[in-house]
């Protein structure tokens, strides 16, 4: 059973990370679509929080 969500946030300050099925790796993505995929969390994430550089305050 697959439980698709009804709603999503969007938005400047939106940073999502889901895990890609049949691998263990996860995808981080940045608001304005720049992608990362990594083997664990702290480096997605490490990527995401120094990612929005040049994005603007």
């Amino acid at each position: 059973m697959t439980v698709e969500p009804t709603r999503m946030l969007t938005g400047p300050g939106v940073l999502r990370v889901v895990w890609l099925p049949g691998s263990d790796r996860l995808q981080g993505t940045c608001h304005c679509g720049a992608t990362y995929v990594a083997d664990g969390p702290i480096e997605v994430w490490d990527w995401l929080l120094a990612h929005p550089i040049g994005h603007g305050s």
